[in-house]
């Protein structure tokens, strides 16, 4: 605003004096002229029979009246010129706020003596721009939301229906099958509430601005006990978790969302390692960056996919109905918490060794 009240003073400066300059060139030019008639006509001896004579003699009479016509008349002419510009001014400002309450791919240009303001109108124009590609890919992420939920939920939805129904519809099951069948309703329940639970995170993430809760905490512990928590996990799946930590490593963050993303992060470990091998969690500080390492064998992520990764609903398996893969929200749901604190996550993949780096600004 400050800046816009300056351009608009300044060029309110300028036209009027390039109006007053022009005024008293204009007088200066017909007194000039004037004085040069008045010489050349006194250059000789004019008879009364003349035909100019008559024209010449009244000039000569009326001479202060007759400068003060023309220098009036000229300045009639000057002063509709210099309100003339004004208006064209206004009007160029009036179409180009047009244009910007209809953003196009077309710059906004003004006049040369508007140069300023036409920057500062193309500016705002760029962020209108920005903005409304902000609102569709927002609107675009919801209505992918609202898509996947009812795809990713009713798959196990309809699968405890089923067998739910067929343990109320065949009362005279073995208790053998009735056990199998319990069991698997039970697994899909708790894929549904993972599925829930995974939304919910990321709707929040999404639709709030997140207040980071930041306190001293010792960064090694708190993955130590991670990593312990997800024990029974390994085993299940077969592996085994080496730590690389020091022994203490102080740093303020918001433990609780940052606990989320080393989850995540173990979660996929879990989900996509190949049974007798080991998930490595390594921690170092590097120059001015404390990087956590998580490193687990299976599969080689292509770079094509690598590359999106960290995206919402993006999924390393073709189908959203196998079960290794959640909702494809945990990476996503990571890169927020760990761009919150101001980090960055990046991941590599070769020779079927996955690393996920977390990069966090030391303090």
């Amino acid at each position: 605003m400050n800046r816009s009240n300056h351009e608009t003073s300044r060029l309110s400066r300028q036209l009027w004096a390039q109006y007053v300059l022009a005024l008293l060139a204009w007088a200066f030019a017909v007194l000039l002229m004037a004085f040069f008639a008045r010489m050349v006509c006194g250059m000789r001896s004019w008879d009364g029979g003349e035909i100019l004579y008559p024209l010449i003699h009244w000039m000569n009479r009326n001479v202060v009246l007759l400068y003060l016509f023309v220098t009036g008349a000229g300045w009639l002419v000057i002063s509709y010129r210099f309100i003339a510009r004004p208006i064209r001014y206004l009007d160029a400002v009036a179409e180009a706020a047009q244009a910007l309450a209809r953003p196009g791919e077309d710059p906004i240009v003004l006049p040369p003596a508007l140069e300023q303001t036409e920057t500062q109108l193309n500016l705002a124009r760029e962020k209108a721009l920005r903005d409304a590609m902000a609102a569709r890919e927002a609107e675009q992420r919801k209505n992918d939301l609202i898509v996947y939920l009812a795809h990713d939920l009713k798959t196990p939805l309809t699968s405890v229906i089923g067998y739910l129904t067929l343990l109320r519809d065949e009362p005279d099951l073995s208790p053998q099958f009735r056990a199998r069948y319990t069991g698997v309703a039970l697994e899909k329940a708790e894929r549904l509430e993972e599925l829930i639970d995974e939304f919910f995170d990321i709707t929040r993430f999404n639709l709030t601005h997140l207040e980071l809760e930041k306190r001293p905490i010792d960064l090694a512990r708190m993955l130590r006990q991670v990593a312990s928590e997800f024990q029974p996990q390994f085993a299940q799946s077969g592996l085994t978790c080496a730590l690389d930590l020091p022994p203490a490593l102080e740093y303020a963050c918001d433990p609780d969302k940052l606990a989320r993303v080393f989850d995540n992060l173990l979660r996929n470990a879990c989900r996509y390692s190949t049974p007798g091998t080991q998930v490595r969690i390594s921690a170092a500080v590097e120059e001015r960056d404390i990087v956590l390492t998580f490193t687990n064998t299976g599969i080689t992520i292509p770079p094509e996919k690598l590359e999106r990764i960290f995206e919402q609903f993006f999924r390393l398996d073709a189908s959203r109905a196998t079960r290794t893969g959640g909702a494809g929200l945990g990476l996503a749901i990571a890169k927020e918490i760990v761009s919150l604190h101001g980090g960055a996550i990046s991941a590599r993949s070769a020779d079927g060794v996955t690393a996920f780096t977390v990069s966090l600004p030391a303090p």
